[in-house]
């Protein structure tokens, strides 16, 4: 029996009603968002600060081995650091990690929007978080669209800044929920043997959950194979599969089928079709029974309405890098309320951006999936300070204030 059927005028109309109201609502407050409306959802809390000064530069750290995913392969995290000096001479680190493999952003793009926009940013006076973040998205009418890399990294860094000048950690800022977090680890695209080695390899760090990348060189059969030799090694671990929406409807349904002969139930299924195949991915998460995770599918809170509305997903994976900290705050409002797990993810990110965002996941809370292991994949370390780990498990609770995280070049 085929898992996909056609999308008809009935799938959007039925039951629509109530659905468009609530995206009319949410547009609505989107719009008051962009007017620079303040919102109750705690990024109010800043108070008044004044940036005197923004900095970046280019950070290239070399990776152990090149880091692939269905669209492509990177051996150097080409990232961007931001250096943000309030007033008071508090100084807050953000991170930019623009992956083009992901979604077509790069470092170039990253440092363009920073040297147009930061004298726009300097001599700003801002109290709510959000508002501040509208003072980057403003460059989006003038160039024609988003830099989701950048726009955190200026959040990461103003935050940062803003909570060391209280003396607060981040993770308490974020609300304090939970101490910990479970990351997996991540088996990239390659070869049978690549992915046996690369999970014996996890399996020797102490972590137990097991992310494999699929979509890559081979198609469904050596996807299959790869899948099959890491159950192998690692009977016991819980498997993300992610397809990083390189998956055709056929191809899905093919390596579904597989996995099921093979004896093999995905943890989480993540975002193995086209980001707007919502359709598809409702049948495909109805005929399997399986777990499903969107990624590319959701940037912002409206595509977590879109998402719930065609009962597509179970879970959303929540990156920062997408479009920000408010961002993804807001996601993760719409999320609990319409019924949605909670995932946090990252693009190959050094441990500033890692760190950042397990005090974001840790300190809202709830959180029960986690995909914060690329400073595992880093031949270098140009930075001190981060989550504290012990095989799968980082802690967060020990650090501040801020997120903790500098430089080397910034220690005396």
């Amino acid at each position: 029996m085929a898992i996909f059927r056609r999308a008809g005028a009935c799938d959007l109309a039925e039951g629509s009603r109530p659905f468009l109201r609530q995206l009319r609502l949410e547009v609505g407050r989107e719009r008051c968002w962009r007017e620079r409306v303040k919102q109750t959802t705690g990024l109010d809390r800043i108070g008044e600060v004044t940036v005197q000064g923004v900095e970046v530069r280019a950070m290239n750290i070399p990776l152990r081995a090149p880091f692939g995913i269905a669209g492509g392969a990177q051996a150097v995290a080409a990232n961007v650091l931001v250096r943000v000096e309030l007033a008071s001479g508090t100084v807050g680190w953000g991170e930019a990690a623009p992956l083009p493999a992901y979604n077509g952003e790069t470092q170039g793009q990253v440092l363009s929007v920073f040297k147009k926009m930061t004298p726009r940013l300097v001599g700003g006076r801002w109290g709510n978080l959000r508002v501040a973040a509208a003072a980057l998205r403003e460059r989006e009418r003038d160039d024609g669209g988003p830099c989701g890399a950048a726009q955190c990294a200026w959040e990461m860094a103003l935050l940062d800044a803003v909570t060391r000048e209280r003396g607060e950690a981040l993770w308490s800022f974020f609300g304090g929920a939970e101490a910990t977090l479970e990351t997996d680890m991540t088996v990239t695209t390659g070869t049978v043997d690549e992915g046996r080695a690369a999970a014996e390899a996890i399996g020797r760090l102490g972590i137990r959950v097991i992310k494999v990348k699929v979509g890559g060189p081979g198609g469904e059969a050596r996807d299959r194979a790869r899948v099959r030799a890491i159950r192998e090694v690692a009977p016991d671990a819980p498997l993300i599969v992610d397809g990083n929406a390189s998956l055709s409807r056929g191809e899905a349904t093919e390596l579904a089928a597989g996995l099921k002969a093979d004896g093999i139930v995905p943890a989480v299924v993540e975002q193995w079709l086209a980001k707007d195949d919502l359709v598809g991915a409702r049948d495909f998460r109805a005929a399997t029974g399986w777990c499903v995770a969107a990624d590319e599918s959701v940037v912002g809170p409206l595509d977590v309405l879109r998402l719930a509305h065609a009962g597509a997903a179970d879970v959303v994976n929540i990156k920062l890098m997408k479009a920000g900290v408010v961002a993804g705050w807001d996601v993760v409002r719409v999320a609990r309320t319409v019924g949605l797990g909670l995932m946090i993810g990252g693009n190959v990110e050094s441990m500033l951006a890692m760190t950042f965002s397990a005090c974001f996941a840790a300190g809202i809370g709830g959180f029960r999936h986690a995909d914060l292991d690329t400073p595992l994949f880093m031949a270098e370390n140009p930075l001190v300070g981060g989550y504290e780990r012990e095989g799968g498990i980082l802690r967060v609770d020990g650090l501040g204030p801020g997120h903790g995280v500098v430089p080397c070049s910034e220690i005396s």
